[in-house]
This record gives C-alpha cells, sequence and structure tokens, in this order.
C-alpha cells in the first residue's frame, strides 16, 4: 500500500493496459523492415488503428472474437490496403506481435512499485495466450500478481465490465486503484469507472473529448513512482 500526495489519495494496485503502454507493438513490424522498409511506419500505424476500430465496432455488433482473431482481421485489412498480401509476412508479423519488446523503463518502473507496496497487474484486450507469451518474452513473470484479460467477459475495452474485473479479481476498492494506459480512451473508461486513471501519454496528443478525465498524465512511464509518492522526493 502507498500513500501517494495526490489529495493523500492512497493506492492498493496499480494496474496497466498493454499494448502500447508496457509492450511496443511497433516492434511487431519493425523486425519485418527487411521486407517492409520505409513502408514498416505506415502498417503499423494502419494495422494498430484497424486492430482498435475492431474491437470497438465487435463490441457494439455484439460479435465478440478474441483479440488473436481480431489482430489477425486487421492485419489483414492493412496488408491489402497497401498492397503487401504475402502470406510469409502475415505470418512473421503475427508471431511477432507475441513476442513484443517491452518498453525500456518498464522494469525499473515496475520493481520501484512493487518495492513501494503495491500489488501490480495487466488488465488488457489480449488473450491470455499472448499476454503470457508477451510477459514471458520480456522476463517480466514475476513483475505481476495477476494478468488479466478481457476474455473473461467476451467485451473490449471501454466496456465498464472489463474494468470491473480489477475490483472483482484482485480484491481492491476502484478509488484505491491507478489504472495506467497509453491509450486516452482507455484512461478516461477507467476513470469514469472510478479508478485514479493516469494517461501514459508518449506522443504528446491532444485531449480526448470523453466523460471521466484522467487524473494525471506523463510522459513517460518511469515518471509513475513519484507521481504516487513513491521514492526519492528531491
Amino acid at each position: 500500500m502507498a500513500t501517494g500526495d495526490i489529495g493523500m489519495r492512497r493506492f492498493d494496485a496499480c494496474v496497466f493496459d498493454a499494448y502500447g503502454t508496457l509492450f511496443n507493438f511497433d516492434s511487431a513490424v519493425l523486425r519485418c523492415r527487411d521486407a517492409l522498409g520505409a513502408r514498416a511506419g505506415e502498417l503499423s500505424a494502419l494495422w494498430r488503428a484497424k486492430q482498435l476500430q475492431y474491437t470497438w465496432l465487435r463490441s457494439l455488433m455484439g460479435s465478440y472474437a478474441d483479440f488473436l482473431e481480431v489482430t489477425g482481421d486487421a492485419l489483414d485489412f492493412a496488408l491489402a490496403a497497401l498492397g503487401l498480401e504475402r502470406e510469409p509476412l502475415r505470418r512473421r508479423l503475427i508471431a511477432n506481435y507475441f513476442e513484443l519488446d517491452a518498453y525500456p523503463e518498464v522494469l525499473a518502473t515496475l520493481g520501484a512499485l512493487r518495492a513501494g507496496g503495491l500489488t501490480t497487474a495487466i488488465l488488457s484486450n489480449g488473450t491470455p495466450q499472448m499476454l503470457s507469451a508477451a510477459v514471458e518474452h520480456a522476463e517480466l513473470g514475476s513483475s505481476f500478481d495477476a494478468v488479466l484479460s478481457v476474455d473473461e467477459v467476451r467485451t473490449y475495452k471501454p466496456h465498464p465490465s472489463v474494468y470491473r474485473l480489477v475490483p472483482d479479481r484482485l480484491g481492491v476498492e476502484p478509488r484505491h486503484v491507478c489504472f495506467v494506459s497509453s491509450n486516452g480512451w482507455d484512461a478516461h473508461g477507467g476513470a469514469a469507472f472510478g479508478f485514479f486513471a493516469v494517461w501514459l501519454n508518449r506522443i504528446g496528443q491532444g485531449p480526448e473529448r470523453l466523460p471521466g478525465p484522467p487524473g494525471a498524465v506523463i510522459a513517460a512511464l518511469d515518471q509513475l513512482p513519484r507521481l504516487l509518492g513513491i521514492g526519492p522526493k528531491g
């Protein structure tokens, strides 16, 4: 348990989104630069945008498919749109998604939070298998008390039933949870549910126009422990 400087709020747990927050989804494409060249960035951006769009649309349609299927569908769209439909390339990209690189500051940040007495967990759209593979690849297995997947509720963020997995599984009240996401809409969703949401705004995006504004915005993950009052104050 930690008491931060943010209105003397008590935090019992810190819960993280996975993709874009802990794991760099661009790394799946960057490892295929030999085949993609200058189009790597374009493919990664379109793949990610379509992946998120499909999660929202499937949730609204009441037509759930797990994140691996959604990721594959989004990749197929992106490859076709860019004229890159090659099956060996597709196989490489999907395999890479199971071994995404963690951002450099992740391990030390998680260590500081755990040393400060916080429970740490992941709450992600990813399937249990995808998340387990990513955590193992990044050698973060000992850094989390739980890894929670939307598969349990068969819908996607920002549906409240997804965020409810945290108090249900961790036994902590929402107001004592710090929820961290690099996606502004996800931070708003967590805040609307009742978490203290921190938007990890890596790219300096402008504010969203959504209910539930985040409690704080940071530019890098290693700013989080100090925000929560953990570690040196000087």
